[in-house]
């Protein structure tokens, strides 16, 4: 072949690597570990777009590094293939989701196995699968069993059209984000699951972990844990107290009024004749908004006065009650005393409806906001006046607990997890009702099946499908011989893609969820790359099921996943837009400014750069120059099929890592990819020369020179360090700055040859193999050795020195290095180069600067 042909050489190794099971995971436990894990995906229907290979590249790379450098590796794969989608397609063509899931995943492994990914296909998991799910009802026992799981009438985003729940990151503005269904707030029946009581180990062991600090930060947020106070509010003319919790009880003289949830179990005792008409209204309007938009920060304020009043315990003053949607029934205690002097939100409410505002804190003189929330001098405040916050808070608890009227206490944003769903496709529950008491399924009748209906359609009184599937509902209690009926709730997509990363390591054992000796083996997860889309639920949910199997004595290790790294976006091409106005071309800024000028889309050839600016080619008007998110809307998916198709899969591969740093949100650009497919089209050449012959008139036996072994062991060691850091842009520069050297050399020895095929093999394996083979090697290079780098080949024999004449360099000088320090010898040599010399001809040196193995500077006065 006369160039590198990947329509020929990539099949055939992908077809080598399956059929002889060159990546299956070894079974011995006498090396050192490395598990490696993607977040596995969830197998839709338009398969795979260019954004998904990133992190699984990312990982194949280390994977096959690590193998080289002697460790047992765990790769494995699965799909997540329970869920929404599926059963939405059934809902709407009548397709069982199973078959919309089988075919979607034969889809999505075809898409894997194209692009050379080193899993271990034999451990292949996936959640619907009997065989697997058995284990999710099995874990779900445990936590049944520790009371962890329990049932309970929650308010929760209904969407009749979707006919299930949805959790409050799937409602946006009061729809659901799957169709657009309008969602309203009803309480129903549902499981829950006590995440709350691993509150404090989720919130400590994140020290423990490698993990990046804003997504640590993101998990601390969530769990909110908050230490204050809980103080009581005695409400004027009814035998009855407010309770709130405040994590700024230091605050308490300022409170000017109080806000209930509008859901709060008193709001219907107190509110006063006069005022129900109003707050039935507002009650009923909160009912359809979602807990997300309820507290965005930025709406307008809203609320409703009950006409009931509070009396502040610590200066007995009446206070008015009002309800909002901002505060939230199922947070803290559904109700809060309002500082507007010290929050900001409480002064925007205050000053919407004219309410007092007192500050208890002294801001600073050159304080020019509205609430100040720093530090200070508590004032207004009777007995804690000039004290500050730490001092004021203890002091306010004291007198709180001395007088009956309050406690410290801790609380925490997190609440307990919402784990039904009233869908088809999920994991049914194994419980079943008898004599309307849930009661676990013994764990000899595990797996419970999800039973054949005809109609995945929703009902409209909530209840699930599978409902319908009488014969299946109605049991038996093998216990009792009683009638029961099973629960027809199924589970969130969640519970699948909690513990998987242990079905991995013994995928068909049948004994537990894990083999033991396995588990305590290869966990912790060495290294989980995902994206940061699941910064919070996923890895929070996995976390708190895994410490529940580490309780059970299940698992080993407290943590499930060591080190985390979030890989960027890919989004679309850029997209350049010029503006037209009146006929005149302007620029972007110019155009904004007139607000009616016209859109001109330009392609990559009508615009060059300019500094940081992009303009119209030979102009210097500025044009819009942006990236946005691949979707099928804007018509900007690129799909890697298509990619490699044209240039392989080996420079998908390449210039996915070669984009920028892997944690970097990036701009897809098809030229660059035609850049690293040049890049393997210049190392087929190194080898096998212009003529493509297929022998090796590139590579002899010949003793390489000092220059070339340097430059190959600059290589080994900047993709070695590289590698470990996951730097991988930079580590694929060192193998074109290689290329770039090598290509000039007459020949290329052998022993400098192969150790660069196997510096290149993790990034482009398909073209690395296939001239491993033809350098007449009959294994795969998949468990070659890596190889090493010596620090004494990365001297060089000479230094470089630049000679500056009064600060100007005027000539370069090579120096031999063992005479590199010695300055007489440098300065002579300096000295006699003809470029200096017509410098000092007719001047006289003033002074002579030698910085050893950096520069010399000769200092002249003219005579």
């Amino acid at each position: 072949m006369s160039s590198y042909n990947p329509k020929y050489v990539e099949p055939r190794w992908q077809k080598y690597w399956l059929e002889n099971k060159t990546f299956k995971t070894p079974e011995d436990q006498d090396k050192p570990k490395y598990y490696i894990l993607d977040m596995f995906p969830y197998p839709s229907g338009s398969g795979l777009h260019v954004g998904h290979p990133e992190g699984y590249t990312a990982t194949d790379i280390l994977a096959r590094y690590k193998r080289m450098k002697g460790f047992n590796v765990l790769h494995p794969i699965g799909w997540d293939a329970f869920g929404l989608p599926a059963e939405q397609y059934a809902v709407k063509t009548g397709t069982h989701p199973r078959i919309t899931t089988e075919n979607n995943i034969k889809r999505f492994r075809e898409q894997l196995q194209m692009l050379g990914f080193s899993y271990d296909w034999d451990r292949e998991v996936n959640t619907t699968d009997p065989d697997y799910y058995k284990w999710t009802q099995w874990i779900f026992l445990k936590l049944f069993e520790k009371g962890l799981a329990y049932e309970d009438e929650q308010p929760v985003n209904w969407c009749p059209e979707l006919g299930t729940v949805l959790a409050n990151e799937e409602v946006i503005d009061g729809k659901s984000e799957v169709g657009g269904y309008p969602v309203v707030r009803k309480p129903m029946r549902q499981w829950v699951l006590k995440i709350t009581a691993y509150a404090d180990r989720l919130l400590e062991d994140l020290e423990e972990l490698d993990w990046p600090e804003s997504t640590k930060e993101m998990q601390r947020n969530w769990i909110g844990k908050s230490i204050g106070a809980e103080i009581d509010f005695r409400v004027q003319d009814h035998d009855a107290a407010i309770r709130v919790f405040t994590t700024r009880p230091d605050t308490l003289f300022g409170a000017t009024y109080m806000v209930l949830a509008p859901e709060h179990y008193l709001v219907d005792r107190i509110t006063a004749d006069a005022q129900k008409e109003s707050v039935e209204e507002y009650k009923r309007k909160a009912e359809n908004k979602s807990d997300r938009e309820r507290q965005e920060i930025s709406k307008e304020k809203t609320g409703v006065f009950t006409g009931a009043y509070a009396v502040n315990p610590a200066n007995g003053e009446e206070i008015p009650i009002w309800i909002a949607d901002y505060v939230l029934a199922h947070y803290g205690t559904g109700a809060i005393m309002a500082v507007p002097g010290q929050d900001e939100r409480d002064w925007e409410f205050a000053e919407a409806f004219d309410l007092p505002i007192i500050r208890t804190v002294e801001p600073p003189e050159d304080f020019d906001g509205k609430a100040y929330t720093g530090d200070g001098p508590a004032i207004n405040s009777g007995f804690l006046n000039g004290l500050h916050i730490t001092e004021a808070k203890q002091k306010i608890i004291d007198w709180l607990e001395e007088n009956g009227t309050g406690q410290k206490s801790v609380n925490y944003k997190l609440r307990d997890w919402l784990f039904s769903r009233q869908r088809y496709w999920g994991e049914p529950f194994p419980i079943i009702h008898v004599d309307g008491k849930p009661k676990a399924v013994p764990e000899d009748e595990l797996p419970v099946t999800l039973p054949e209906v005809d109609d995945f359609q929703p009902t409209q009184t909530g209840e699930p499908p599978l409902a319908r599937a009488v014969g299946w509902v109605e049991t038996t209690d093998p216990e009792t011989g009683k009638k029961a009926l099973r629960e027809t709730n199924t589970m969130p997509q969640w519970a699948g893609s909690c513990w998987y990363y242990l079905r991995y390591i013994s995928p068909g054992y049948e004994e537990g969820p894990v083999d033991s000796s396995g588990e305590n083996y290869w966990m912790p997860v060495d290294l989980y790359v995902g994206g940061s889309e699941h910064s919070v639920l996923h890895l929070l949910y996995a976390r708190f099921w895994h410490k529940v199997l580490y309780d059970c004595g299940v698992v080993s290790t407290k943590e499930p996943f060591r080190k985390l790294v979030h890989q960027g976006m890919i989004l679309g091409e850029m997209e350049y837009t010029a503006y037209r106005h009146h006929g005149k071309m302007v620029s972007a800024s110019e155009a904004e400014k007139a607000g009616d000028a016209e859109r001109v889309p330009l392609s990559e050839q009508d615009i060059e750069k300019k500094g940081d600016r992009f303009v119209m080619k030979g102009t210097d008007i500025t044009v819009d120059a942006r990236a946005h998110k691949m979707s099928k809307s804007r018509g900007n998916v690129i799909n890697p099929d298509d990619v490699v198709e044209t240039y392989g899969a080996d420079s998908l591969r390449l210039y996915e890592m070669f984009m920028g740093p892997l944690e970097q949100v990036k701009p897809w650009s098809t030229k660059g990819v035609e850049g690293v497919n040049r890049f393997l089209n210049r190392t087929w050449r190194l080898f096998f020369g212009e003529e493509g012959d297929d022998e090796f008139i590139r590579v002899s036996g010949d003793e390489p020179d000092r220059d070339q072994i340097r430059i190959l062991h600059e290589a080994i060691k900047k993709v070695t360090e590289d590698i470990e850091a996951m730097r991988f842009n930079t580590a694929i520069s060192a193998l074109m700055i290689f290329i770039n050297e090598a290509n000039q050399w007459e020949n290329v020895p052998v022993t400098v040859a192969e150790p660069f095929v196997l510096l290149l093999s993790p990034f482009a394996p398909h073209i690395a193999e296939e001239i491993w083979q033809r350098l007449g090697h009959s294994e795969s290079l998949a468990y070659a050795e890596w190889p090493g780098f010596n620090e004494e080949y990365l001297k060089s024999d000479t230094v470089e020195y630049p000679v500056q004449v009064n600060g100007k360099v005027r000539a370069n000088i090579e120096v031999p290095a063992e005479q590199a320090k010695e300055k007489e010898f440098v300065l002579s040599l300096a000295k006699e180069q003809e470029n200096i010399m017509k410098y000092l001809e007719d001047a006289t040196i003033v002074k002579e600067i030698f910085v050893p193995g950096r520069i010399v500077n000769l200092v002249i006065k003219p005579n």
